[in-house]
């Protein structure tokens, strides 16, 4: 599917969600004339509320790995006046080379929530979803790396159970691993449906809070995106892009991609360079996760940059 016909579906799908939207925005402190990053603009949710903030002498850059999320979200912040945007299909580990060619100075402010957008997970062709059958892909970009499929098929059985414990946290990972490993010998798997059977039978019955798939789905495509690579490369060059007194907001979901933000940012405080706006981390009220069940593990961490060079 080209990217121009996604971003249309995206735009008319059920508008996702933003979490935390208030705890973002009050962290954030978003003023009139600074330059804010969303790092993972999604559909644009917090965008809207941070460019809404800024004013006409504000800018906003969006960027998004996701190209048709990328331009569904320009079309969404353009639409209406407010702040500058600059919208465009990035990576946030390469934040230093999009605040250098668009504003060619440090951010007074920078969000990354690292959730899926709710059309992304509910798209069964780009293959996220273990509910909904589409081809095993899991790609945030279809000319990046290898394809879920790819890897499912030729992973050794070992390295295949080390990825779902250490990027899904899940228990069974040596038993689902092994029950991959068999399927595959007898065929090639192709399918979302077909790893999600395979892994359901894996699993041990009884009752469950969730699908027995989604912890591996959501380590496979952690793995197959690289995106704890990712984050570690935008945390070591935070320091350097972000303003002196500037704010940097991360919304996690998972407790590996948590310690990374948390470790961070406390060896930062212990450097000077960072002021802990958060000693805990913040979570969604039980209302937000009521009406937002894809929040109900989200967490917020938040610091402010202290000094204007790193380790001074």
């Amino acid at each position: 599917m080209r990217g121009n016909e996604m971003s249309g579906e995206l735009e008319s799908a059920p508008r996702h969600v933003p979490v935390m939207l208030a705890e973002v925005m009050e962290c954030l402190s978003p003023e009139p004339g600074d330059v804010m990053v969303d790092g993972t603009v999604g559909c644009g949710g917090h965008a809207t509320a941070i460019r809404d903030a800024l004013g006409e002498s504000g800018l906003l850059i969006g960027l998004d790995r996701d190209p048709a999320m990328a331009e569904a979200a320009r079309r969404r912040l353009e639409s209406a006046r407010g702040a500058r945007t600059e919208t465009v299909a990035g990576n946030f580990s390469e934040i230093d080379m999009h605040l250098k060619r668009t504003i060619g100075r440090r951010a007074n402010g920078i969000l990354l929530d690292l959730g899926f957008a709710s059309p992304q997970v509910d798209a069964a062709e780009r293959g996220f979803s273990y509910r909904a059958d589409g081809p095993l892909d899991m790609r945030m970009t279809s000319d990046e790396g290898v394809s879920a499929e790819e890897w499912i098929n030729r992973v050794p059985e070992k390295e295949l159970a080390d990825v779902l414990y250490r990027c899904g946290d899940e228990r069974h990972s040596r038993r689902i691993a092994r029950a991959i490993v068999r399927a595959r010998q007898a065929s090639r798997i192709r399918r979302t449906g077909e790893l999600a059977e395979i892994i359901r039978r894996a699993v041990p019955g009884g009752p469950r809070r969730h699908h027995p798939a989604r912890r591996s789905f959501q380590a496979i495509r952690i793995h197959v995106n690289r995106e704890m690579e990712h984050l570690d490369v935008f945390l070591r060059k935070l320091p350097d892009v972000l303003a002196p007194g500037g704010r940097c907001v991360v919304v996690s979901y998972h407790s590996h991609e948590d310690r990374r933000v948390k470790n961070a940012f406390l060896e930062g405080a212990r450097e000077g360079v960072y002021e802990r706006l958060t000693r805990k981390p913040l979570r969604p009220s039980p209302e937000e996760k009521a009406i937002n069940p894809r929040a109900r593990s989200a967490k917020l961490r938040a610091v402010r940059r202290v000094t204007g060079e790193a380790g001074t």
